[in-house]
């Protein structure tokens, strides 16, 4: 099953179909991506609640400019049969710097940005614009 994918197309249509907000299973790799998503300013805020049977959810607080969608493209860059690596110096630029790639890293859930700014490379696991 791959965690990300899911989540991503989770994103992806709620803010197709104009949601307020999204929700999907809790993970630290989702919080992670939400994180990244909410620093650059394509998601509102993100929360994390509890369902009445007692699972935790990430509950994602969608953005819009002017009634349209601040995520035009959402995708995921490798897959569980095939994993992308790069290293610090290749971390890929998205759209010319107007978009923004994840890496799982030592560190943690990062941003392309914040990788080559820690001397870090990782699995490239999607990408934002």
């Amino acid at each position: 099953m791959d965690v990300i994918g899911d989540f991503i197309t989770i994103l992806r249509n709620a803010s197709a179909a104009n949601k307020a907000c999204c929700c999907a299973q809790w993970s630290a790799m989702r919080a992670g991506i939400a994180r990244i998503l909410k620093d650059s300013g394509y998601v509102k805020d993100f929360t994390k609640e509890q369902t009445a049977d007692g699972y935790a959810v990430i509950k994602v607080f969608l953005k819009y400019v002017n009634s349209i969608p601040a995520v035009t493209e959402i995708g995921r860059m490798g897959t569980p049969g095939r994993r992308r690596y790069a290293s610090r110096e290749k971390i890929p630029s998205i759209l010319g710097g107007m978009g923004e790639c994840m890496l799982s890293t030592s560190k943690g859930i990062l941003s392309g940005k914040e990788a080559k700014e820690s001397g870090l490379g990782g699995e490239l696991m999607c990408y934002v614009w």
